[in-house]
């Protein structure tokens, strides 16, 4: 299992074992390089810790520790985790400003704590069997064990399609879970009581009465200043786009010496192509830029190895870009890099999500039909767009749909990821392409399932904050960048997820709702001062490859796999379903369409499938010569 995960730690390993639990970890050297090995221990070794991830405030709370008498062996900041569990038990999280997945051994109570941060940018695989709990970092790694069969879940398949991840706490495997973000769990050694709890709920934040754009602007101040500190190189992904330019100006005048930035652009120079404004933007700050070029046959020659790397399923065709900005960052030395993910999903980026608390609060007070009422015009003067438009009767038959919506779904649901086409669209035309047995095993309200909450509800934008924090930005954004970035053993630190940061946007939401004002209105008026009227004012683009291009690659190099593939031969797709997708269907109005998402896939469950059958065989192999030795 270690070894599985080599690429999230080329520096060095550790390896404990007392009694039941055996701890391993690899390290990947970024505090302390030469003496912040692990495991870590408290003073007299009664606790072991292994880790992964940095804890932002480790100054600060090594000051305070050794106040109340605490001593270090190592400069880690990982190392303050022993010690404020000694000082404060399991409240310690508490104290932890940062990302962290951490698996914790008191001796003395023969007690393992696992832990997670509180948005679940560090991850932590669970996994029972045969009374043994195996955790990695890593799916690969449980897999890698032998122990954990490869079986995949109908449910969190079916979620997949309709989300293009899987929502946590589930993963594509039966039997296996990931921690949730913000919970510990705790496991005695003796008794075998396992107890899990949650210490964080964003919505529990106090509401905050002020000037938002000051009290905005002091938290970013301080992730700024904290999130830098670093013994290796740090670099930045730099877009043109305004919450990378933020983070960039922010850190650029407190890091001490030159920051990189690096960015990715498309063949051709498309008009998606930012690395123009952030090759402006980088010298405008004096920051060296380094920028990748990127080709729809080089997608396509790596995209399975792409696909293993991602860990999880995640039918998101940017991924290839994410991953070629942190190898050409370690590539250029960098080992640490940031980015701007989480600043949509905070301050209302995505129109969509806006829509949501719009149209929930229009299904709470159960209007009548012509409070749905909208004439539109064609929201595209082509072929398509004109031919939608008159499918939709000006408007009328979109409004006769939500109306029904509404008055049919249950009153604990909210309007949320059903605003999206491709939601629609699998929700639609998925129960014709699976297998009819492995249908029969979906409830069709499980999608649904995510955004039903019991009432009474917290306010409704702090909700669909929440839901798009657990849902998109969890599992699409912050798991694909750990990940990918892990795979070039780049660590990737998110100052916009920055929990306290979460908190105060929050409580200012809960004194005065702001999703009826501009999109990120707060936040452009907390980093005003900042960046030139020139990068402020440009309009948003997004990272959005040449799709149409990027897919006719990748289905002629691989589409053939869907006919008669893995899934077909597991039973979830119909053999006629194999056929049809594997031809690559792309309805305009799909994002990232049914027959993407299958061969992403189809791709991942045939790696999966081959490193768990060799882990078998090496599990029956080291089992037959341990006890072939002991014969002899």
């Amino acid at each position: 299992m270690n070894d599985r995960e080599t690429h999230r730690g080329p520096d060095g390993e550790g390896v404990f074992h007392d009694g039941p639990v055996a701890l391993a970890m690899r390290r990947l050297s970024i505090i302390d390089v030469k003496g912040g090995h692990q495991p870590l221990f408290n003073e007299d070794k009664s606790v072991a810790l292994v880790a992964n991830g940095e804890i932002y405030n480790a100054v600060e709370l090594r000051a305070l520790l050794r106040s109340q008498g605490h001593q270090f062996r190592t400069g880690s900041d990982c190392e303050v985790i022993v010690h404020l569990y000694e000082q404060y038990d399991l409240e310690c999280v508490q104290h932890m400003r940062g990302m962290f997945a951490f698996a914790l051994w008191d001796s003395r109570l023969r007690r393992l704590v696992l832990g997670r941060d509180r948005m679940g940018e560090k991850p932590l695989y669970l996994s029972m069997q045969n009374g043994v709990i195996y955790f990695a970092s890593e799916l690969k790694a449980l897999i890698a064990s032998g122990a954990v069969p490869f079986e995949l879940e109908p449910t969190a398949l079916d979620l997949f399609f309709h989300y293009n991840y899987v929502p946590e706490p589930m993963t594509p495997v039966r039997g296996v879970q990931k921690l949730p973000a913000a919970h510990l769990l705790t496991i005695d050694a003796d008794t075998w009581k396992q107890e899990r709890r949650c210490y964080w709920r964003m919505e529990d934040a106090p509401a905050l009465t002020g000037n938002p754009a000051d009290l905005i602007r002091a938290e970013l101040d301080t992730i700024s200043e904290l999130i830098i500190r670093a013994d290796v190189p740090v670099g930045i992904a730099l877009s043109g786009g305004l919450d990378s330019s933020v983070i960039a100006a922010m850190t650029a005048r407190k890091y001490p010496g030159s920051m990189q930035a690096f960015s990715v652009g498309y063949h051709g120079r498309r008009q998606s192509d930012e690395r123009s404004d952030a090759k402006a933007f980088a010298e405008h700050l004096g920051m060296p830029f380094h920028e990748v070029e990127l080709r729809s046959e080089d997608l396509a020659a790596f995209f399975p190895e792409l696909v293993f790397w991602a860990d999880d399923p995640i039918g998101d065709i940017s991924a290839y870009g994410y991953y070629c900005v942190m190898r050409a960052a370690k590539a250029q030395g960098v080992s640490v890099m940031l980015q701007g993910h989480g600043g949509d999903e905070l301050f209302w980026g995505y129109p969509w999500v806006r829509e949501a608390v719009t149209q929930t609060a229009r299904k709470l007070r159960s209007p009548r039909f012509h409070e749905y009422v909208r004439l539109t015009l064609p929201a595209y003067w082509s072929p398509w767009g004109i031919k939608e438009w008159i499918k939709s009767a000006a408007g009328l038959r979109t409004a006769w749909t939500l109306h029904t919506r509404d008055r049919l779904s249950p009153k604990e649901q909210a309007v949320f990821y059903d605003l999206t086409p491709d939601f629609l669209l699998v929700h639609e035309q998925m129960p014709a392409l699976y297998e009819p047995a492995f249908a029969e095993q979906l409830s069709p309200g499980q999608p649904y399932s995510l955004f039903t909450r019991d009432m009474p509800w917290p306010s409704l934008d702090v909700m669909i904050t929440q839901l798009i924090c657990q849902t998109y930005l969890a599992e699409n954004g912050i798991a694909q960048g750990d990940r990918l970035s892990m795979a070039s053993s780049v660590e990737l630190r998110l100052p916009l997820v920055d929990y306290r940061l979460v908190e105060t946007v929050i409580g200012l939401r809960k004194a005065s709702p702001d999703h009826a004002l501009p999109p990120k209105a707060w936040f452009r008026s907390a980093v005003k001062d900042l960046l030139p009227d020139w990068v402020m004012n440009r309009p948003k683009r997004g990272f959005t490859p040449p799709l149409d291009e990027w897919h006719r690659a990748l289905f002629a190099a691989h589409g053939a796999r869907l006919d008669g593939g893995f899934l077909v031969s597991k039973g979830i797709l119909s053999p006629s379903s194999g056929r049809a997708l594997a031809k690559g269907p792309y309805p305009p109005e799909a994002g990232a369409p049914i027959s993407f998402k299958a061969l992403t896939l189809e791709l991942w469950c045939r790696q999966m499938d081959t490193a768990a059958r060799r882990a078998t065989l090496d599990r029956q192999l080291s089992h037959s010569t341990a006890v072939h030795a002991m014969s002899a």
